[in-house]
């Protein structure tokens, strides 16, 4: 009844109705934490994009020449530069090209 705390209706307080309740949440739960892994790869591929676009490149073509340079930056690195720091971005996207 612990884990029900917080619910609403019966849910909070019914024993069968707040079990089946936090059966259910507990699943959802599991399976949220591999879609926010999901979610977040598509964020950082649409920010990597987004940027990649601005310099005249697709994604994919980028992170061909990303990988065919042996740049050891990810998906994560790359989109945190693509957002919060454009220069840096721009420095990897010049080093590609070349």
């Amino acid at each position: 009844m612990k884990l029900a705390k917080g619910y609403f209706g019966r849910r909070k307080n019914v024993w069968t109705v707040a079990k089946n309740a936090i059966e259910k949440g507990l699943v959802y739960a599991y399976s949220g934490r591999k879609q926010k892994k999901r979610n977040f790869r598509s964020l950082w591929i649409m920010r990597i994009n987004a940027g990649a676009r601005l310099h005249g490149m697709s994604y994919s073509e980028f992170m061909g020449k990303v990988k065919a340079n042996n740049i050891a930056l990810n998906r994560k690195a790359l989109a945190d530069l693509a957002m919060n720091h454009p220069d840096a971005f721009a420095a990897v996207v010049n080093a590609v090209k070349k």
